[in-house]
């Protein structure tokens, strides 16, 4: 059964034998056909009509038929299929004038509509078959074979029937189209009989049996025998091939048929030399192979070699097939040595040829052999990996010849992969003859399954014994032929591959494992130490990546490990050749290459346990004298041999190194110029920086007390005395430019310290050479180009400098600083890393410029961890960090990024260390959040990640300080969404960022972050300065409860640094956090506020205006109101005198405080909130006005900003200016602005800052706030008390508002009218005069206010205005009483006023001549009352007393005062009916409308022509003022004189009055008032008294 399987798989695997797919109803598969229409029935009938026509293209008829009935499993209705069946029929089979094609179409039609009316095609085609002729219709044939292919299953209820009507006819077949036909017939009804005796199962009508089907082919099998395999003609050849083949395949289930099978094998593989296209033959074979695997029929012996040499003699088949067969399948018996001689010889040239001759060895492989052919076989499969290898390595490949090594390659490692060493005979064949195929370079991809099948087959012997048993001779011969490597090489092969425990798909760990199982044949003493060091090394790379593993630290362990072995073997023979071999192995690596730098120091290994000391001197030195110093790789190597060696020859590696070194510089003079030509080359400085970096290495590997003993002179020394030599030339030095040379020197210093340091432990090393070495380092780190990164010496310097800063003597913190300044400066301001675009730069020039960088930046890292450790502390941590305070700043994002990185390094290792500062708290907390938080918001991605790691670091440092839980964990996920492109998720972790730090912030630390914040909102970054401000409030959101005692502070810092932020998206911010302070600490935001000099400067404004815009401005208002309240003291001051600068500033609080109400008001944005206080706040700002009028603006306020108090006021020295603005403000933000109009028509508020009229505009004011509503009960309470108060201002004010008020009817409904009367008549007796004066204009009010009132206290209301007539003191006290008792006569009529009239008439006109026109003119109104008011009681009183002041009342109508003028003339007309004088009496009614001048006039005229007598005694009366007091007075007197003289000439003046008369004029002439002077020349020229010049 295997042969039949294995000549099955020759063919069916090359895709030469493909089986008709056959679906599971026995249908042929369905094609892709278009979706069936809606109507099928319809369109069935409708073609089947065209058809009928006989017009049109009947094949595309046919064609659309055909795709129809594909489309759609619709049955069609009988009449139709009839139709359609007979005109297909009939057009398959018609001779003449039907097309090929329509011919074929009818055809494929038939073939379709069997799909769902077989039966009804199959009785056609079976009734055209037994009606044949001549058998000319050979589609009928043609059909039938397409229906056995798509429809096999159900073609078998018809074979018998079928078969027997072409049996019946064979003898007739003639042409070679008819054969062909008959043949496919022949073909596909075999090879459907043959699907169904493999799936009968599948079939609803009986089973039929297989003898029965095999007798109905096997007449037809004899008569194509027999007929025609001699026929000629190719096409005819290949169709009888096809039909012989699957005939043969039904009969060979019969065992009757199978020896006339057999007997027509040969005819069928001799078909190979008949036909043309072996293929065919190919194919047909392939098919009955497949049937003989199928039913398990074995071949002949004879006949399965017949089978593979005709197979092999085709040269095409290995082209075409790949080599598809089986091998397995032939089983024991089938001899497969005979293939092996020739696989292994065949020169395939080809590579399809090379990949099928593979397949067939990997078969072959599988089979149970034991044959040295097997073994000829595996090392067939080695020399094709080795020919591919060789060819990818030379290169030059196309790209398809490369791909095809790459197969080959491939098959060969899924032969050996596929190897099953435990068949039986493997171990014999195969032990040890594959070691050979260790240790060359050329298998190493072959290691991991070589390593396998040795590591299985050791394992095999070593259970079995070691027990090989009898070997056949040729194996034996073989093994002895074999070159087997010796234990060294091995050892060593092994060690190298394992040194890349991943490369080649992880051939290191199979090389460990095969090594573990070598042990015995490597050395028998490594049996019980590799069983415990493999296994450990073994689980080190357990879930280790090739990425993740450290390749440094893996070499370390595997070179631990063979020096642990060679202490172990303790041969120093064995050592030696281990040396030896490791040496010759370097050659068959590339130079350079990483096996090869890790032979070199497996090489110093050895030499290191070798005892022989001769010989290591002389490998040392062989290797000092033959390596090539240009090249880097040949001095590593050296380094690596010498410096592995000094592990346990240290003093003479030293020795070495000095005598190699003495004799480089022991040159003879006339070496001189070849000493230059190698400077120039380099060939010197490659030799000293060798030795440079010898050194260093020895260091490293020295024992620790060999080191201490020679570190001084014979270490560092040497180094430096290399390096300086090396700058030399001819006696001359240089400052080299050579980056090897200084990386060498560097390294060195590197290595060296961290020996030294190692060596001395916590004793600690003093390394006096450490300031020169370090100063040496600096300047290589200087001198290096700012404009770029060109090489690693930065990197390699900050390493050195990080080891060598931690040997003694130690540098002070300000040198550290320093030198951590210098060597960020080197770093941070190189240029941003962008694609390379000079001409040949390459992505991995670029890569290789960014792995700098980010080494480099490492390396800063690790220069600052070990700065740190200089001064472990949380101070010197600050201060590194201010180092780097410069750059976080920077407007270049990468320098930003560079110095983020820095920082997330520095506090990464204080993080680790802050155990060992032994602090309590972490101090810079704040002040280090605030700087670097902003950063998370920064425009670089990988800014916002290191920012959020120093973040991240930070609150795990607090979180140790304070106890406090791990939230820090939440931080890394939040910083890693902030790059999130998703802006609600950027703010949503911006947030919560925000509030977990900030909650770790401590009180006691919220000056120093938010100095640092607000440092940040100055950054260059706007992104960062905006993240800044939302930190600072997201702090004192979540803090600001517990800031109250550092609330001055807060602000100070906010304050200071207002006038750097004018851009409105940082400004914001600054004024929102003094809102929040604000909300939790009002008091001490105000307090603070308040300290601020006077004049307030635009930004104390601003901040006042922003708590006026906030819902808390009530209580700002409150609390501004009552500090207001509270500033100023009723009483008068102490005796005891403060300093002066005390006073002052007492004196300026009260102007800040009302500055600020008037700023916080200016701001509301409603006026609910000074509604609500209104009747509190205006009389607080009352009071301020009362205590601030007259007064001047303290000194000290007017040094600061010059003399400009406010921007934009006029005056800079009046604080009562201050208070009325306040106070404006306050009713401009609840008043309509028609009353602030009218109070600035009336002149209030220029009165209310007078001293003067102050009590007039209290009035004004009074006034309009009556008209407004704004007057309450509340404030007239607060009032009512300032009456009484000791300050005089206030009880003017008070006076002053209650005289107002008395006008309003509303006090009667408050209750308040009389005992503020009461106050009123009280205050009559007051000390102030203005408080008299107002006290008497509130008795006057009365009238309107409260007339009833008046009239019930009468008495005592004119008792108190009388007395008020007799304040000879007080001439506004008088005039006021004068106007009161105006009103209330005019109120209380003659009648009421009772005996009182009297005596107020008595002592008004004893008033109009007063010098005070305010006097002048209240009289006159009062007198103008009292005649209005005289009744029949008083008239002839009145008459009297008129008789005496008519003269007096006519002279002031030409009264200086217009008011005066105009009272006089109101009161001589209301005086006129007492007048005797008829003809004066009617001119005064009539003349109504005429000036007081025009009057003044006419009263004269009057008296001229009426009464004479009462002309002069007005001329005595105008007379007796010319020499008055008063020149207003005298003036007028003398106009009125002049009138009189105007009107009634001169005739009444007689001489002895002339002359008084006209030298009383003279000397008013000269009089000091210009006004007298010139009234007295107008009536001197009048009256002609003036005497004329002399003439000469």
């Amino acid at each position: 059964m295997r042969r039949l399987r294995a000549l099955r798989g020759l063919f069916t695997c090359g895709g030469c034998w493909s089986r008709p797919p056959v679906r599971e109803d026995g249908g042929r598969a369905a094609e892709s056909v278009p979706a069936a229409v809606p109507t099928f029935a319809g369109r069935v009938a409708s073609l089947s009509n065209r058809l009928q026509e006989e017009e049109g293209d009947r094949a595309e008829v046919y064609r659309e038929l055909e795709r129809v009935l594909q489309g759609d499993d619709g049955r069609v209705q009988s009449a139709v299929l009839a139709r359609v069946i007979a005109a297909a029929s009939r057009d398959m089979r018609a001779a003449q004038g039907v097309t090929e094609q329509v011919r074929t179409a009818a055809s494929d039609v038939l073939v379709a509509l069997a799909r769902c009316h077989f039966d009804s095609v199959m009785c056609e085609l079976q009734c055209r078959l037994r009606a044949l002729g001549e058998i000319s219709e050979d589609l009928v044939f043609v059909t039938l074979g397409k229906l056995a292919s798509s429809y096999a299953l159900r073609c078998v209820p018809f074979v018998g029937m079928t078969l027997f009507a072409l049996r019946t006819m064979l003898s007739q077949v003639g042409s070679s189209r008819t054969l062909r036909a008959v043949c496919s017939v022949l073909e596909q009804w075999s090879k459907a009989v043959n699907s169904y005796l493999g799936a009968w199962e599948q079939c609803s009508f009986p089973r039929v049996g297989q003898a029965q089907l095999c007798s109905s082919v096997s007449p037809l099998f004899g008569h194509a025998v027999g007929s025609w395999l001699g026929c000629e003609e190719e096409e005819a050849k290949q169709a009888v091939l096809g039909a012989m083949a699957a005939m043969m395949g039904l009969l060979v289930r019969e065992e009757e048929h199978r020896e006339r099978v057999w007997e027509q094998l040969p005819w069928l593989l001799g078909q190979y030399q008949q036909v043309q296209d072996t293929f065919r033959v190919t194919k047909a074979l392939s098919y009955f192979l497949a049937v003989l695997g199928e039913v398990q029929v074995p071949i002949p012996q004879d006949e399965v070699e017949a089978i593979g040499t005709a197979v092999h003699c085709q040269p095409e088949f290995a082209l075409r097939t790949r080599w598809p067969f089986c091998a397995r399948s032939w089983g024991v018996g089938a001899r497969p040595r005979a293939w092996c001689p020739w696989i292994c010889s065949e020169p395939w040239c080809a590579p399809q040829v090379a990949r099928a001759a593979l397949r067939f060895t990997k078969e072959l492989l599988g089979c149970s052999v034991q044959s040295c052919s097997a073994w000829d076989l595996v090392a067939h499969v080695f020399a094709t990996f080795s020919q591919a290898s060789g060819r990818l390595a030379q290169g030059k490949l196309s790209e398809a010849e490369a791909q095809e090594a790459a197969d080959l390659q491939a098959l060969c490692l899924d032969i050996l992969r596929s190897l099953d060493v435990s068949v039986r005979g493997m171990t014999k064949l195969l032990w040890p003859r594959l070691l050979q195929y260790v240790v060359p370079a050329q298998y190493t991809g072959t290691l991991v399954p070589l390593c396998r099948c040795l590591r299985e087959l050791a394992e095999s012997r070593g259970r079995a014994g070691g027990e090989d048993g009898e070997e056949e001779p040729n194996v034996a011969a073989s093994r002895q032929r074999a070159k087997l490597p010796r234990p060294q090489a091995l050892l060593a092969r092994l060690l190298v591959v394992a040194a890349a425990p991943h490369a080649g798909g992880g051939c290191g760990v199979a090389a460990l494992r095969l090594l573990r199982a070598l042990s015995a044949e490597i050395h028998g003493a490594l049996g019980m130490v590799w069983a415990v060091k493999i296994p450990f090394l073994l689980q080190c790379l357990e879930g280790q990546s090739e990425s993740c593993l450290d390749s440094a630290e893996w070499e370390q362990l595997l070179l631990k490990f063979l020096r642990t072995s060679l202490e172990t073997i303790e041969s120093q023979a064995w050592t030696v050749g281990l040396s030896v071999e490791l040496s010759q192995q370097t050659g068959s690596y590339p130079r350079p290459s990483r096996e090869q730098a890790f032979l070199y120091k497996a090489v110093g290994v050895s030499l290191a346990a070798c005892r022989h000391v001769p010989y290591v001197r002389r490998e040392m030195k062989k290797y000092l004298l033959r390596m090539n110093y240009l090249e880097v790789s040949e001095r590593e190597a050296m380094i690596s041999v010498v410096a592995g060696s000094a592990e346990s020859h240290f003093h003479l590696a030293l020795e070495v190194l000095q005598e190699f070194g003495a004799s480089m510089e022991e040159r003879p003079v006339s070496g001189a110029f070849k000493r230059l030509k190698e400077y120039h080359q380099g060939k010197r400085a490659g030799r000293h920086a060798a030795l440079v970096l010898a050194y260093g290495r020895i260091a490293l590997r020295a024992p620790p007390e060999q080191l201490l003993a020679r570190v001084e002179s014979d270490v560092v020394g040497r180094i430096l005395r290399h390096y300086r030599a090396s700058c030399q030339v001819l006696g001359f030095s240089f400052s080299t430019k050579d980056v090897q040379l200084k990386l060498a020197l560097i390294r060195s210093v590197a290595e060296v310290s961290r020996a030294v340091r190692v060596a001395g432990g916590s004793r600690g090393v003093e390394l006096c050479r450490k300031r020169e070495l370090l100063g040496t380092l600096l300047g290589f780190v200087q001198g290096e180009p700012r404009d770029r990164l060109a090489s690693p010496v930065r990197r390699e310097a900050f390493v050195a400098v990080g080891h060598l800063s931690k040997l003694k003597p130690s540098l002070s913190r300000e040198e550290n600083r320093d030198l951590l300044d210098q060597c960020v400066r080197s770093v941070m301001p190189l240029p941003a890393l962008e694609p390379a675009e000079e001409e040949g730069a390459t992505a991995a020039d670029a890569g290789h410029v960014q792995g700098l960088h980010a080494r480099t930046m490492g390396a800063l890292g690790e220069l600052l961890t070990a700065l740190l450790e200089e001064d472990l502390s949380s101070d010197w941590l600050a201060e590194m960090l201010h180092v780097l305070e410069y750059w976080l700043t920077s407007a270049k994002e990468w320098e930003r990024e560079r110095a983020l990185q820095a920082c997330a390094q520095l506090l990464g290792a204080f993080e680790e260390r802050f155990e060992l500062t032994g602090e309590t708290s972490f101090g810079p907390f704040g002040s280090m959040v605030g700087l670097l938080a902003p950063f998370t918001c920064d425009s670089l991605a990988t800014s916002c990640q290191r920012a959020g790691a120093c973040l991240g670091h930070l609150l795990r440092i607090q979180g140790r300080t304070l106890e406090t839980g791990a939230e820090e964990d939440e931080v890394q996920p939040l910083c890693q969404r902030l790059s999130a492109p998703d802006a609600e998720a950027l703010r949503q972790a911006s947030s919560r960022l925000r509030k977990i730090v900030c909650k770790h912030i401590p009180p006691a630390q919220a000056t120093d972050f938010l100095s640092a914040a607000l440092d940040g909102m100055l950054s260059a970054q706007s992104a960062c300065a905006q993240a800044a401000g939302e930190w600072l409030l997201t702090f004192l959101e979540a803090c600001g409860g517990q800031l109250l005692t550092e609330v001055p502070e807060i602000l100070s810092i906010i304050y200071v640094r207002m006038p750097t932020m004018q851009q409105d998206t940082l400004r914001h911010f600054l004024l929102e956090a003094v809102s929040l302070l604000a909300l939790y600490h009002p008091g001490a935001v105000i307090d603070s506020l308040l300290q601020k000099q006077l004049p307030m400067d635009s930004d104390t404004e601003e901040l006042w205006r922003v708590l006026g815009g906030k819902f808390f401005v009530d209580h700002v208002l409150r609390v501004l109101m009552e500090k207001l309240k509270n500033s100023g003291s009723d009483q008068p001051r102490s005796s005891s005198a403060k300093p002066e600068a005390e006073e002052e500033e007492a004196a300026l609080e009260p102007l800040k405080m009302t500055r600020a109400i008037s700023v916080v008001v200016s701001a509301l944005q409603s006026p609910e909130a000074v509604l609500r206080l209104l009747p509190e706040l205006l009389p607080v700002l009352l009071k301020q006005i009362s205590a601030t009028v007259g007064k001047e603006m303290p000194s000290s306020a007017l040094i600061t900003r010059g003399k400009l108090f406010l921007k934009g006021h006029a005056s800079d020295d009046n604080p009562c200016r201050l208070s009325l603005e306040t106070l404006e403000a306050v009713l401009r933000t609840c008043l309509d602005g028609k009353w602030l109009r009218l109070l600035r028509q009336q002149g209030a508020w220029a009165a209310l800052e007078d001293p003067r009229a102050h009590h007039d505009g209290v009035c004004l004011l009074t006034g309009v706030l009556l008209r407004a509503g704004t007057v309450s009960l509340p404030l007239v309470l607060v009032l009512t008390r300032w009456l009484d108060a000791p300050s005089a201002n206030l009880r003017v004010t008070a006076a002053a508002f209650f005289a107002e008020l008395m006008k309003e009817p509303a006090l009667q409904e408050w209750r308040c009218l009389q005992p503020i009367a009461r106050a009123l008549l009280e205050k009559l007796r007051d000390s102030s005069s203005t408080v008299r004066q107002m006290a008497a204009r509130g008795l006057g009010n009365l009238v309107s206010g409260a007339p009833e009132k008046l009239r019930k206290h009468k008495g005592a209301v004119l008792e108190a205005l009388r007395r008020g007539l007799e304040d000879a003191a007080a001439a506004e006290v008088v005039a006021e009483s004068l106007l009161a008792l105006a009103k209330v006569v005019t109120e209380l009529k003659g009648k009421a006023v009772g005996s009182a009239f009297r005596d107020i008439a008595r002592a008004t006109k004893g008033f109009f001549d007063a010098e005070q026109a305010s006097l002048r003119s209240a009289a006159f109104t009062l007198y103008g009352v009292l005649a209005a008011s005289a009744t029949s009681r008083w008239r002839s009183f009145f008459t009297e007393e008129l008789g005496s002041t008519w003269a007096t009342l006519v002279l002031h109508l030409r009264d200086p005062d217009p008011g005066a003028s105009m009272a006089c003339q109101g009161a001589l007309r209301l005086c006129a009916p007492f007048l005797g004088l008829r003809r004066v009496r009617q001119g005064l009614a009539v003349t109504t409308r005429l000036s007081a001048a025009e009057l003044l006039g006419d009263v004269c005229s009057q008296l001229a022509q009426e009464s004479p007598e009462h002309q002069e005694m007005l001329y005595v009366a105008a007379r007796r003022r010319f020499l008055g007091s008063c020149g207003e007075l005298q003036a007028a007197a003398l106009d009125v004189a002049g009138v009189l003289v105007e009107h009634a000439g001169l005739e009444w003046l007689t001489r002895e009055e002339a002359m008084p008369l006209s030298a009383t004029l003279r000397v008013l002439r000269s009089d000091g008032d210009p006004r007298v002077q010139q009234a007295a020349a107008r009536l001197l020229r009048d009256t002609g008294l003036e005497q004329p010049p002399r003439r000469r």
